[in-house]
């Protein structure tokens, strides 16, 4: 199950070190070889379905934080015991800047080229047109920040 085709390429283009397909039937195990076993201290679930939210949730160490962002269905089933057992942090986001101060102080840092691209931060009264391209998944569209 990816979400869609080349989003792994992309997030290797912008510095991801690792990546693991969340469709693969191995994905947590090959997290948990990438992490020594251990689980990862910090999550971002970006996609927003229950086997993505599940998978990140049962990737996070023990103690670990998950931070959900996407946010394609409405409602999604919660491994709520996991969570418990695990005293993992969940954490909701949906803003832009509360995710880039997240990823700087995780020391990861999005291409600035793409923050300052024009194309990808329109002027706030053209949001209706760019959410809804984001809304039909539109190819390389992945996030949209509009200037005031």
């Amino acid at each position: 199950m990816i979400i869609a085709a080349g989003k792994l390429d992309l997030a290797r283009k912008l510095g991801a070190t690792d990546s693991v397909d969340s469709g693969k039937p191995d994905a947590q195990k090959k997290i948990m070889e990438l992490t020594e076993g251990r689980g990862a201290d910090c999550v971002f679930e970006a996609v927003g379905i229950a086997p993505t939210v599940d998978l990140a949730i049962r990737s996070a160490r023990k103690g670990g934080s998950v931070t959900l962002v996407g946010n394609v269905s409405p409602t999604v089933e919660f491994p709520l015991q996991v969570c418990v057992t695990r005293e993992i942090t969940i954490y909701g986001s949906c803003a832009s800047c509360g995710n880039i101060r997240l990823c700087e102080s995780h020391r990861k840092r999005p291409n600035p080229g793409r923050a300052a691209d024009p194309a990808r931060s329109p002027p706030l009264e053209d949001g209706a047109a760019w959410f809804d391209r984001l809304h039909r998944r539109e190819p390389g569209l992945i996030k949209v920040v509009l200037t005031p």
